[in-house]
């Protein structure tokens, strides 16, 4: 099949050259606006629970969503759902255990909650730690859906295009920090919606507006198994595993937690939260029927010939069915999805740097406003380049495979850590120290020693920890390093500081 991909088409060039210049004007009217660290980190705590909510869907529909996930589907089936329904399954669990609490301690950053009632530097460089190493995977998988999307378009290297996305990132993080970052997220979530209905519909017209029918011409061409699960993911250790990452890894996520700092207050934060899962849920239905309906229509063979990975499925499939001008249009706000996602992703990175490590634990909190915009603005920077190297280096993976391997760091390192501090007496400094430190550490081991690294990157027969996720022995470890290191070595100051993160969170 001819997509006729990969030249320069000026109709695609006008469209995408549109929605770079809205993205412009948006942080030039943001930069005008940020002249604080508040505006900077937390645009002023002043969005709604509608903007916020839609805002914080815009982070889940990412390119591991729209790129990734729907590529998963065309190449192995009903697996590939797994990777697009995890962050909206954590979506109940934000709002019942972390939203309030977290709304109401923190300031800008998840360490702030874990560090209200411990020893600040020691806990804050560790969160700190964690926090950027959750950061880069998922950079890595936005960077690399960046940068096939620009070469498919385009023709372009897939160097320069990494490089095209990195610069674009820094000048909107650099000058408009959250303001813009939440705007281009409102604006672009709204449009991703948009644009997904709208290749759905074009797909299920093909087949007499039937989903059945669609799953059925899937069965006919791959074999029944695409319908079940075990096509990327066999081993049901593994399907567990990958779950309890997806679910629990939402709620340890930095960009994702930094969300609850632009609201004004706890009530607002649950209310977006609800309007977020209600956006995903309906955006990663239309997934799962853009996954299928690329498998049919194009193919895995023309899948896979333009990206192994599988990425680029969505994109091809507009084209097909939907035109050039179609194209454009939705390779365009694919790009501006990523462009948010990596947006707010530098910014959570930034802040881990900055008011974490520079600010708190380095000049004990007696920074000046001026020093700590600078700070995070020199970190922004830092993290921009880091995210180009990365995007190079893992050219060729799966976008939502990537995406996968964050969220089981943020569900061994963040997640135990955060629940015990908001939720347990005896938690203290070295305990929290033990969770985060064991939960980054045996989570980046075994990824490293599993498939996903050792068999798919490094093209080795064997791998030596036989699961593609680590959450199903991370996490437990995590919990229990928590615990018994803080029963081992008790801190009277830790139990008194809970009394007070109490009294403040209930009133």
């Amino acid at each position: 099949m001819n997509t006729s991909l990969g030249q320069p088409d000026a109709l695609v060039i006008v469209i995408f050259a549109f929605f770079i210049l809205l993205s412009l004007a948006i942080t030039y009217w943001a930069a005008r606006r940020t002249r604080s660290t508040e505006q900077f980190y937390t645009a002023g705590g002043k969005l709604s629970g509608l903007e916020n909510g839609l805002a914080l869907a815009g982070d889940f529909m990412s390119a591991s969503a729209f790129l990734g996930a729907s590529g998963l589907v065309a190449i192995s089936g009903f697996d590939g759902m797994l990777y697009a329904i995890g962050g909206m399954v954590g979506g109940p669990i934000l709002v019942c255990l972390i939203a309030e609490p977290l709304r109401e301690i923190g300031k800008y950053t998840f360490s702030d909650v874990v560090a209200y009632r411990l020893q600040q530097n020691p806990v804050r460089i560790a969160a700190a730690i964690s926090s950027l190493v959750v950061t880069g995977c998922y950079l890595v998988a936005q960077m690399v859906g960046a940068g096939y999307l620009i070469r498919l378009l385009f023709g372009l290297r897939y160097e320069l295009a990494i490089l095209i996305i990195g610069i674009i990132m820094l000048m909107i993080v650099l000058f408009g920090g959250m303001i813009a970052t939440s705007w281009i997220q409102i604006i672009k979530a709204t449009l991703m919606i948009a644009g997904s209905t709208i290749l759905t519909a074009l797909i299920l017209a093909r087949f007499g507006f039937n989903p059945l029918k669609l799953f059925d011409a899937a069965a006919r061409m791959n074999g029944a198994g695409v319908l079940g699960p075990g096509g990327f993911v066999s081993h049901p250790l593994d399907s567990v595993s990958l779950g309890l990452a997806l679910m629990f890894g939402t709620s340890g996520l930095p960009h994702i937690l930094m969300r609850f700092y632009t609201v004004p207050d706890s009530r607002t934060a649950r209310t977006s939260v609800s309007y977020a899962v209600a956006f995903m849920g309906y955006f990663h239905l239309l997934v799962f029927v853009l996954g299928f309906g690329a498998m049919v229509i194009l193919g895995r063979d023309v899948i896979l010939r333009a990206d192994p990975g599988g990425n680029m499925a969505a994109p091809l499939l507009a084209a097909v069915v939907g035109g050039r001008a179609f194209l454009g249009f939705i390779a365009a706000v694919a790009f501006a999805t990523i462009l948010a996602v990596v947006s707010g992703l530098a910014l959570s990175g930034a802040a881990a740097l900055s008011h974490d490590i520079w600010v708190s634990a380095i000049r004990g909190g007696k920074a000046s406003e001026h020093e700590q915009l600078w700070v995070a603005r020199g970190a922004t920077a830092l993290l921009a380049s880091l995210a180009v190297v990365l995007g190079i280096t893992f050219k060729g993976q799966n976008v939502a495979n990537m995406v996968g391997l964050a969220f089981a760091v943020a569900a061994s390192a963040n997640f135990p850590t955060l629940v015990l501090a908001i939720y347990w007496r005896r938690l203290t400094t070295a305990g929290a120290l033990a969770s985060m430190i064991l939960g980054t550490v045996g989570a980046i081991l075994l990824i490293l020693l599993s498939p996903t690294v050792q068999i798919d990157v490094l093209k080795h027969q064997t791998a030596w920890f036989s699961l593609r996720n680590p959450a199903i022995a991370t996490m437990p470890i995590s919990f229990l390093a928590g615990i018994c290191v803080s029963l081992a070595r008790p801190e009277r100051s830790a139990e008194a500081g809970f009394l007070k993160l109490e009294k403040r969170i209930h009133r």
